[in-house]
């Protein structure tokens, strides 16, 4: 140790300890609720996944009834449904510092143009791909939500691993020493005064 052995110092260093301790208290239960968010986060992706692959599926089969009916180049003449005016709109929560996204697709209903060979199957399809749209915002939303939480608790458990594993040994070490040290101390000067020069 490169510090004089004194009991102000030993009562500094277990002061330092017991703020480490505290430290790791602290990012075992951020850890804990950041698990816990994760587990809601990842309920919630599971059934936003549902909808979208529900949604999936029925463009994808609206599209085979269009091209069905138009044809390939048919359905490419077909006008798009207008989203011009949509939005997505997002609401912002946190937890434990990390910032969470819920996020929906908004758009008005907007007539699109009129097509001259208008079908059913053609309706049928550009609306179920403009579900499909929708149904894809809150996955994305919730997918970063997951991303966040997973950074933020990789480095909430590095924190208390290296609180745990490294720093509070080694801080216990050196209070540990400098007792030894300072009983070392003090018999050598009992020695010396009952001994006298």
């Amino acid at each position: 140790m490169d510090v004089t052995p004194t009991r102000s110092v030993v009562q500094e260093l277990k002061e330092e300890r017991m703020a480490m301790h505290e430290g790791y208290v602290f990012l075992d239960e951020k850890c804990l609720l950041l698990a816990g968010g994760m587990l809601r986060e990842l309920a919630r992706y599971a059934a936003a996944k549902r909808d979208f692959a529900a949604a999936w599926t029925s463009a994808i089969a609206a599209l085979q009834a269009a091209v069905a009916r138009h044809g390939l180049d048919g359905l490419e003449m077909y006008p798009p449904a207008d989203l011009r005016e949509g939005a997505v709109h997002r609401a912002s929560r946190s937890l434990m510092g990390v910032r969470l996204q819920d996020a929906e697709f908004v758009a008005p209903e907007v007539l699109p143009l009129s097509a001259i060979d208008a079908s059913p199957e053609a309706e049928a399809c550009r609306r179920a791909f403009r579900e499909v749209i929708a149904r894809a915002t809150p996955l994305a939303s919730i997918a970063g939500n997951l991303e966040r939480l997973r950074h933020e608790y990789r480095r909430a458990v590095r924190r208390a691993r290296a609180l745990q594993d490294v720093l509070l040994p080694e801080v216990s070490r050196s209070v540990l020493e400098i007792e030894t040290r300072l009983e070392e101390l003090e018999q050598e000067d009992a020695i010396w005064m009952r001994w006298g020069p």
